[in-house]
C-alpha cells in the first residue's frame, strides 16, 4: 500500500476565515531570532566554528578552532543589534525565537524581553544543524532545551522552532505535548493542524523570504531598501487578500546593523498607517486559531485498510467496488482525503480500465424513472439522486415519456442513459435526452463516462470535505 505523507492541498482554494481580533484584515507577526551565544563554537563543545548567516561571504567551519571574526559578528548581535531592535520594537508584540544556551548567556537581554512583554519561544538547545542527528540525540536536546528555557526564563516555552531541523523535528516536538504551536514549516500563510499520533498539533508556519537572513545568502538583499520593498509588497498582497498572516524573520546581528535597521523602522510605520492591522505574537495567533478553528479529525481515506476503504467508497461508482479496490492501491496521501482528491483517484482506475469494464459500469446504472425505481429497488444513492430532480413524483404521462426515451437510447447505444441528475431538473433531463440521442456511439460513450464520474463526485461530496 503506497502512501505519500506530504500534504500538498492545505487549506485549498477557499481558506477558512481567519476572524482576526477586531476584524483585522491581516496579522503581522515579528520574530526576533536570538542565537548569539548558541552558535557553533568549540567553546560550546562543538567540533568547529559557525559558518551560517553572517557577514562573511562563503564562510566555512574551522574544525577545532575558534573563528574570531565570526564570533565578533555574533557578539555584535548581542551587544548592539539586540538593543537597537529592542528600542525600536519595545512597544510592539514580538516573538523571540530564543536558543536556550544563548538565553542562558544573556540575562540582561532576557530581562529586557520580559519587561517588554515579548513572547519567548524555544529555538532549540543550540543553533546547530540537526539534519543528520540521530532521533534520540535530537529528542534529548529538545527536552534539555525545554528544561533550560524554563530555568532561564521562569516559564516553559509554548512555541518551538528548530530552524536547522530534521525530518523528525515536528513529530518529536509534538510528542512532548509541550507546545501550543510549532513553527518548523514554511508551507502556508495561515496556521494549520497536523495529526501526530494521538496529538493534534497546531503549526504556525514561519518564513524564509520575508526574512533578513537573505542579507547573508546568495541572491538575497543587498541593501535595506530591497528588504523594505519586499516587506511592503508582501504586506500589500496579504492585506488585499484579507485574513492572512505576514511573518517577518529578524536576526540581531543582521537587521540590527544600522544600514538595515532603518528599513525595518520604515516598514513598521508603513504597516501602522493602515487600518485593520493586528500586530501579534505567534502565541497569540496560535491561541486565537485554536479557539476559532479547533481541529476535527475525520476518517481519512488514505489511512484506511482495504476492507474499510471499499466498504466506505465501493458504491461510489454504481455496483463497481473493483474501482475502489484499485484506487486503494495508488499512492494516496492527504490530498486524497477530500472529495475532489479521492474522486481523482477513483477516476484514474475507471479511466484506465478496459472498454469492456467501463461499459460494465455504465450498464450497472438503472434507467431513469424505470422499473427498478417503480419497484423501489434502487440503491440508496440512486433513490436520493432521482428524487432530487423530482423523478420520484412523475405523472403517468411524464413516466411514459421517460420510459420511451430510455428505450430509444438503449436501442441506439446499448447502455442506459446516464446523467448526473443533481445538476438538473425534469425539463433539462428531457432536453439532454433529445440532444444526446443525436450523438454517434463513440461521442455518447465518452459523454456517459463523464456523467458517471460526475455522479461519483456528487456522492463523494456527501461523504467528505471539499
Amino acid at each position: 500500500m503506497q502512501r505519500y505523507p506530504r500534504d500538498m492541498i492545505g487549506h485549498g482554494a477557499s481558506p477558512p476565515a481567519a476572524k482576526w481580533p477586531g476584524g483585522a484584515r491581516i496579522a503581522v507577526q515579528i520574530v526576533l531570532n536570538y542565537e548569539e551565544g548558541g552558535e557553533n563554537n568549540i567553546l560550546h563543545g562543538d567540533a568547529a566554528s559557525e559558518a551560517f548567516l553572517s557577514e562573511i561571504v562563503g564562510a566555512a567551519p574551522w574544525p577545532g578552532q575558534r573563528h574570531w571574526n565570526m564570533e565578533s559578528i555574533y557578539e555584535y548581535g548581542a551587544r548592539a543589534g539586540f538593543w537597537r531592535l529592542h528600542r525600536m520594537l519595545v512597544d510592539l508584540p514580538v516573538t523571540v525565537y530564543g536558543v536556550a544556551t544563548a538565553l542562558a548567556r544573556a540575562p540582561e537581554q532576557v530581562a529586557a524581553m520580559q519587561d517588554a512583554g515579548w513572547e519567548i519561544a524555544s529555538h532549540g538547545l543550540k543553533w546547530i544543524e540537526y539534519k543528520d542527528a540521530p532521533e534520540d540525540v535530537e529528542r534529548a536536546d529538545m527536552l534539555e532545551a525545554i528544561r533550560l528555557h524554563k530555568e532561564v526564563t521562569g516559564t516553559p516555552p509554548r512555541g518551538w522552532y528548530t530552524g536547522r531541523c530534521s525530518v523528525n523535528t515536528v513529530r518529536l516536538a509534538a510528542e512532548t505535548g509541550q507546545f501550543a504551536y510549532i513553527a518548523d514549516s514554511y508551507a502556508d500563510d495561515l496556521p494549520y493542524w497536523m495529526e501526530c499520533g494521538d496529538r493534534d498539533q497546531l503549526i504556525v508556519p514561519y518564513t524564509l523570504d520575508a526574512n533578513d537572513m537573505r542579507f547573508a545568502t546568495p541572491q538575497g538583499f543587498n541593501a535595506g531598501a530591497q528588504f523594505l520593498d519586499y516587506l511592503k509588497a508582501s504586506f500589500d498582497t496579504l492585506y488585499r487578500e484579507g485574513g492572512r498572516m505576514l511573518s517577518i524573520g529578524l536576526h540581531c546581528r543582521l537587521i540590527g546593523r544600522p544600514g538595515r535597521a532603518e528599513a525595518l523602522r520604515q516598514f513598521i510605520d508603513y504597516a501602522q498607517s493602515h487600518e485593520g492591522v493586528w500586530f501579534a505574537t505567534r502565541e497569540q495567533i496560535a491561541d486565537h486559531w485554536a479557539a476559532e478553528h479547533p481541529h476535527q479529525r475525520i476518517a481519512r481515506p488514505s489511512q484506511m485498510d482495504l476492507a474499510t476503504f471499499v466498504a466506505a467508497y465501493g458504491s461510489v461508482f454504481e455496483h463497481s467496488p473493483w474501482i475502489a479496490e484499485g484506487a486503494h492501491g495508488l499512492e494516496l496521501g492527504p490530498a486524497h482525503d477530500t472529495a475532489l482528491g479521492l474522486h481523482n483517484a477513483l477516476c484514474r482506475i475507471f479511466r484506465s480500465a478496459s472498454d469492456e469494464a467501463r461499459l460494465g459500469v455504465l450498464n450497472a446504472h438503472p434507467d431513469l424513472a424505470g422499473k427498478l425505481a417503480a419497484a423501489k429497488r434502487l440503491t440508496a444513492d440512486s433513490t436520493a439522486e432521482q428524487a432530487s430532480a423530482g423523478l420520484d413524483a412523475l405523472t403517468d404521462a411524464e413516466r411514459a415519456a421517460f420510459q420511451a426515451q430510455n428505450a430509444a437510447y438503449v436501442a441506439k447505444f446499448g447502455f442506459p442513459f446516464i446523467i448526473a441528475v443533481r445538476d438538473h431538473d425534469k425539463a433539462s433531463i428531457m432536453a439532454a435526452f433529445a440532444a444526446r440521442l443525436q450523438n454517434d456511439r463513440a461521442t455518447e460513450l465518452a459523454t456517459a463516462c463523464q456523467q458517471v464520474e460526475r455522479i461519483a463526485l456528487h456522492r463523494l461530496r456527501a461523504l467528505l470535505p471539499r
